[in-house]
């Protein structure tokens, strides 16, 4: 199997299986001399892990990160930072049944059809636990940007048909509220929402999205490797997700120019803009504005309620998935769009360095 690396100056390949011994993540290119510990990771891993509410899948794992190499005396080395997690609580005999059937939303019949063999345990590799090795590497990313005064910031916007109320948002009520909700009369009402959709044998899907405050302008090439681009590429790839937005979107088709257009002037001195439809990029590039993101997740494909589907044999059947699955995966999804993303930004600010020759000139005449 290819496609487990992301990245080009920091490489991010991800290893490991829902039901495996453990899973985790390599993470080569990352700069030496920055402060690490196992804290600093752990504390993004706790925002993903499951069993934590009742919108989550009663599943206990304790998620506990181990970095294997590239740290030496609390500081990164430069060589390949290696972390993993161990899996301590598999029921594989939930999933045993499922080897002979296609379940209806999964990768199942994908990846029969591609291998010709399937770990059937959870999803194996498109499971949602692979996103441990992406929240662990995205956690580094997060803290070399912060000490550069970029933060990364992404909650719940919607689940369901529930949305917040800008209104009444509350930048610390996403890590107290279940949902990660800035909105804490929202997250009441999507916990509702929530207990009747698991009463249904049902789940919900929802919409996270994502702000990126302090970029300077001029990150992001021109054509394929757009800031765009390359943020979308990143969020697309986690397995919920199906759509992603910048800015306002898919609004934009129904505007007209002069409603789109965000109008420059100066500030203090500063160029600024007067709105930010783009979502602080354009032409690719980040224009020092605001960042927006947002990644639409689809409903957890595993329901107890009733399907049809077809077995292996090629039989029509009926079937009840059993095992312990989140009603909603958004709000464990939330950290995994937040760290993709500081990813995305980090890696591109690097390659923006060779950018301008004398920045290259500069850099070395100071470091002789």
């Amino acid at each position: 199997m290819s496609g487990s690396i992301i990245g080009k100056n920091i490489q991010i390949s991800t290893w490991g299986e829902s039901h495996g011994k453990a899973l985790g993540v390599v993470v080569d290119g990352f700069p030496a001399g920055m402060e690490l510990c196992e804290e600093d990771i752990q504390k993004f891993l706790d925002r993903r892990k499951p069993g934590t509410s009742s919108a989550t899948t009663p599943r206990k794992e304790d998620d506990l990160v181990e970095i294997m190499s590239g740290v030496f005396e609390g500081k990164t080395t430069g060589t390949p930072i290696s972390m993993l997690v161990r899996n301590t609580s598999q029921k594989s005999s939930d999933y045993s049944e499922i080897a002979e059937y296609y379940r209806p939303g999964h990768a199942d019949y994908g990846f029969d059809t591609k291998y010709g063999f399937r770990d059937y345990r959870g999803g194996g590799r498109s499971s949602g636990r692979e996103t441990i090795g992406r929240v662990a590497a995205g956690a580094l990313c997060e803290k070399l940007l912060g000490q550069m005064g970029i933060s990364v910031c992404a909650y719940t916007k919607a689940i369901g048909s529930v949305e917040i109320d800008y209104s009444k948002f509350d930048k610390d009520a996403i890590a107290q509220n279940p949902t990660a909700m800035p909105d804490s009369e929202a997250d009441q009402k999507a916990m509702d929402l929530i207990s009747q959709a698991r009463s249904d044998q049902d789940s919900l899907g929802g919409v996270i999205e994502c702000c990126i405050k302090g970029v300077p302008a001029g990150v992001g090439e021109p054509v394929f490797d757009k800031l765009d681009a390359i943020l979308a590429r990143s969020v697309m790839s986690i397995g919920a997700v199906k759509a992603v937005e910048i800015g306002d979107g898919t609004r934009v088709s129904s505007y007209y120019g002069s409603d789109n257009n965000d109008a420059f002037s100066i500030s203090k001195g500063n160029i600024v803009k007067e709105t930010n439809h783009s979502g602080g990029i354009l032409g690719g590039i980040s224009d020092g504005s605001d960042i927006v993101l947002r990644a639409y997740v689809k409903p957890t494909p595993s329901i107890a309620r009733t399907q049809h589907t077809i077995n292996k044999s090629g039989d029509n059947i009926e079937i009840n998935i059993k095992g312990r699955h989140d009603p909603v995966v958004v709000p464990r999804a939330v950290v995994v769009v937040e760290t993709m993303c500081a990813h995305a930004i980090l890696d591109l600010m690097i390659s923006n360095m060779s950018a301008k020759s004398e920045s290259i000139i500069s850099f070395y005449k100071n470091n002789k």
